[in-house]
């Protein structure tokens, strides 16, 4: 399966950039067990932020920013087969997680939840 990672980014941080590696380090540490499952792991913001670089975002929330990040997620969404939500308070997972329950797509919460598929 494609699975999409979800959770915080750039909620809690006060737009802090070392907070924010720390958040997207938090999504990438999943993406390894989640790739030894069988699966492929995505995470949002691998797409987004080199796009971020070419429109010329300068910071959180500039209009290249609010344009780019979250619908590059919903795009996503479009082909993954499920989401993992890993968790800690997030405006934007929460939204990719309600996008996904509409599209039917599987939702885990927990690595522990998601299954083996052979190779």
């Amino acid at each position: 399966m494609l699975i999409l990672i979800a959770g915080p980014y750039r909620s809690g941080t006060n737009d802090d950039p070392i907070l924010m590696q720390q958040n997207l380090n938090r999504l990438e540490a999943a993406a390894l067990p989640l790739f030894r499952l069988g699966h492929i792991p995505m995470i949002g913001e691998w797409l987004a932020l080199p796009l971020l670089h070419l429109a010329g975002s300068t910071r959180p929330g500039d209009a290249a920013y609010e344009e780019i990040l979250y619908p590059v997620a919903h795009r996503l969404l479009s082909k993954c087969d499920a989401v993992l939500r890993l968790e800690g308070a997030s405006k934007g997972a929460d939204e990719d997680i309600r996008i996904a329950l509409e599209r039917g797509l599987k939702v885990y919460y927990h690595i522990d939840e998601v299954p083996h598929e052979a190779s």
